[in-house]
């Protein structure tokens, strides 16, 4: 074999080999930091289904694929290449601006709270499903709901970037490819369950449709409980937001509610200090909504 042609098989051998190494340490700390973002996984997936519910099932995945494509290009787009920024020329801004996302979710928290708690006029069924069913309603729950992943998915690849930092290890390309696999990987994960929560319904609906006693069983199970789920699901899903919100802001300040109670590692350290994030996320979140009134009512004035 001509040396000319021998060399150059060799270079490009070394190159796949170091491309694999690539590969290998990408899908590494892919791993590895999406693990440890897994908790706000989970809130984002409560988080979501709240803003499909009362939609048409013909609406339901077209609404939930809109969401998917705003969060996608809330990671890819704004937050991947901002966080690699800050991380480089000012990462000492990056915990302010996570805490001020995590007043947001406050608000929000909160102010969902105080709508099931004030007093408000019944609709009839008429206007009701007038709302429900206006492309003005739709597009404000798609946006409600890409602007609260905005918050939940910065802190996701924040917290992915400080897995990858801790590497041995580390580039700048290495931090931009992980970072990419993490959103790609949990946008998909993520709407993919919320798109079998809010369809399942229907599935039990088919499936209640059958001929085999058991499978029908299960339909009509399905198709009872699921109303009941999704509620928990709104329930769980505000709930998150104040305690996912509360916790941002509290960490960011370095404290760390729980280890005052002697707690620092297990679910009974999980539960207290989501517990007492929870409150203080809806205490901040009531008092920005009162700020928030008063501003608008001065202006409405």
């Amino acid at each position: 074999m001509p040396s000319g042609l021998a060399a150059l098989l060799d270079d490009i051998a070394t190159i796949t080999k170091v491309a694999a190494a690539s590969v290998d340490d990408v899908a590494a700390a892919a791993g590895k930091a999406s693990s440890k973002a897994a908790g706000v996984v989970i809130d984002d997936t409560a988080v979501t289904p709240q803003y499909v519910t009362g939609f048409t099932p013909d609406r339901e995945l077209p609404i939930i694929w809109r969401i998917a494509k705003g969060s996608l290009f809330n990671k890819l787009v704004i937050i991947l290449p901002v966080a690699l920024l800050l991380s480089l020329f000012l990462p000492w801004a990056i915990t302010p601006l996570l805490m001020l996302g995590g007043a947001y979710l406050c608000f929000e928290g909160a102010e969902k709270v105080l709508e099931k708690l004030s007093p408000h006029e019944e609709e009839s069924l008429a206007e009701e499903v007038a709302e429900l069913t206006s492309a003005e309603h739709e597009q404000i729950m798609v946006k409600g709901a890409v602007r609260t992943d905005f918050i939940l998915s910065a802190e996701i690849m924040a917290i992915a970037l400080n897995e990858v930092k801790q590497l041995a290890e580390t580039s700048v390309w290495l931090e931009a490819a992980t970072l990419a696999v993490v959103a790609v990987a949990i946008t998909i994960a993520v709407y993919g369950v919320v798109g079998l929560i809010v369809k399942m319904d229907d599935i039990g609906l088919n499936m209640a449709k059958r001929r085999l006693g058991v499978t029908r069983a299960i339909g009509r199970a399905l198709v009872r409980g699921m109303p009941k789920l999704l509620a928990v699901l709104s329930t769980v899903g505000t709930a998150a937001m104040l305690w996912v919100g509360g916790q941002i802001v509290i960490h960011g300040f370095g404290v760390h509610p729980a280890e005052y109670a002697g707690l620092h590692k297990g679910a009974l350290a999980w539960f207290v200090d989501a517990a007492l994030c929870g409150v203080f996320g809806l205490a901040l979140g009531a008092i920005i909504v009162w700020v928030h009134h008063k501003v608008s009512g001065a202006k409405g004035n």
